[in-house]
């Protein structure tokens, strides 16, 4: 099945600005281990600071466009599914027949959905260099609450991503469409419970 996501809010990056943070702690939390494929996709720029978030840049075609994983879309329906279960949308009975039970759906996900390309490009930019959102973080210590300062690189609403999403089990065919359909309510990126991120999808026939 081929999908064009539009996104209808701003996404905003979810990568580290440190090369070397995002190497140790992002990059290597994919399920095949760091690369030096991911590594090199990590924009190296002086005018970044080490506690902003960005987007990979699309080495593979020359062209520096910013661009999402594979994983990154694999990792919504992880989301999107474990909502599903968590909210009871569906019955047990339903989930158990494509195996996506509470204790079984990330590894169904893993091992029967696939995405592809592995460099998902963001179209629609028109070569326009992108800006910064920041906002302020609040989170409750040992030392009461304490303010930090977040800063993600910015994708406008309008961008869209093209994917080919296949699966082993035909009944698996509905749920993928259903978490597609919760990215309307929840998308991708950072910052999601503001919105950020969301996203319309269409399935593409003829292209």
């Amino acid at each position: 099945m081929k999908v064009r996501i539009t996104f209808t809010e701003p996404l905003l990056g979810t990568l580290s600005g440190n090369k070397e943070i995002a190497e140790e702690f992002i990059i290597s939390k994919h399920p095949d281990g760091s690369s030096q494929e991911e590594s090199d996709a990590v924009p190296i720029d002086e005018t970044v600071e080490k506690s902003s978030t960005i987007f990979a840049r699309n080495q593979d075609g020359k062209d520096g466009k910013p661009m999402l994983w594979d994983y990154q879309v694999k990792g919504f329906f992880k989301e999107a599914c474990a909502a599903m279960i968590h909210t009871e949308r569906l019955t047990k009975e339903e989930l158990k027949k494509a195996r996506l039970t509470e204790y079984l759906f990330r590894r169904t996900i893993d091992e029967a959905v696939f995405v592809t390309p592995r460099r998902i490009v963001l179209e629609g930019l028109n070569g326009q260099p992108l800006k910064f959102l920041e906002r302020p973080l609040r989170g409750q210590t040992m030392r009461g609450e304490r303010i930090a300062l977040a800063r993600s690189e910015v994708i406008p609403a309008g961008a869209t991503i093209t994917v080919e999403i296949s699966w082993f089990n035909p009944k698996l065919a509905d749920f993928i469409k259903q978490w597609l359909n919760y990215g309307a309510l929840r998308g991708l990126g950072q910052w999601r419970n503001a919105s950020y991120g969301r996203f319309t999808w269409r399935e593409l026939t003829s292209e």
